[in-house]
């Protein structure tokens, strides 16, 4: 089902945000490029913008300068993890040898959330529901489909997740060197080991499409750029792209089951 209307089970990706210098252009180009609806939020928020689509919400957008002090994080896409008590994720993310840059904090009476680091430098967060479970529509073209850890350290990132977030990590069925993340028995997520020069792992989050091939041409009209153009694999059509400020993503056109 597309739309999520009961909280996550525990190690689930159920939000996704973004951190960025300019959040009204950020809007803008999703807005203009996935068709959402987003504004700029109250200032007892920081300004946080949750992102809709069809009523529901599908991501957040946060300015840069609601860090005040603190060094703005990169421009990337931060993919949260359900956690039915975020103060026991954050035990068990130091005790698997991860790091919590944001300790557990209360985001109003929305839930609680911390951000962490897993042993090989892939940032992630956490999100313990109260009002706000996360993402209420995904897996349809605009939304949220896939999220994907590249990783440089296949074996010490499977042993991280298993113990701090409980995912189990499984080979793939007909893709070769790419492995399933899994919660209580359920895919949720990937697993690869990145073989792309200069790259440090981290996790990719994949928005569907109709078509791959004019998503791309839709893009860079938007001011995005295309890092590697659209090409086939097991689940359909995708390609790596940045959006108008360098956030790295996937879109992909997803085959249906049975289909060439």
């Amino acid at each position: 089902m597309p739309e999520m209307k009961t909280p996550y089970q525990p190690g689930t990706p159920c939000w996704i945000d973004l951190v960025v210098p300019d959040q009204q252009g950020a809007l803008d180009f999703y807005a203009r490029f996935l068709g959402w609806s987003g504004e700029i939020g109250p200032p007892e928020t920081g300004g946080y913008s949750v992102c809709m689509m069809q009523g529901k919400p599908v991501a957040g957008v946060m300015s840069a300068k609601a860090m005040g002090d603190e060094p703005a994080p990169p421009t990337m896409w931060t993919t949260y993890f359900a956690s039915d008590d975020a103060d026991a994720t954050e035990r068990a993310i130091g005790q698997a040898g991860g790091a919590v840059l944001v300790p557990a904090m209360d985001v109003m009476s929305l839930g609680r959330m911390l951000i962490a680091a897993d042993p090989t430098g892939a940032v992630f967060g956490v999100w313990q529901p109260k009002e706000f479970h996360g993402v209420g529509l995904a897996n349809e073209n605009g939304t949220l489909v896939w999220n994907e850890l590249n990783t440089t350290d296949k074996d010490a990132a499977s042993a991280f997740y298993a113990a701090a977030l409980g995912l189990e990590t499984a080979p793939m069925e007909g893709a070769k060197d790419y492995f399933s993340l899994q919660a209580g028995g359920r895919t949720v997520g990937g697993l690869q080991e990145t073989d792309r020069p200069n790259t440090s792992s981290h996790w990719l989050v994949y928005f569907s499409v109709e078509d791959a091939d004019r998503a791309v041409a839709e893009l860079t009209e938007c001011g995005g750029e295309v890092v590697h153009p659209p090409f086939d694999m097991e689940a359909g059509r995708m390609a790596l792209v940045k959006d108008s400020q360098g956030a790295d993503f996937a879109i992909i056109a997803v085959r249906a089951p049975g289909t060439a």
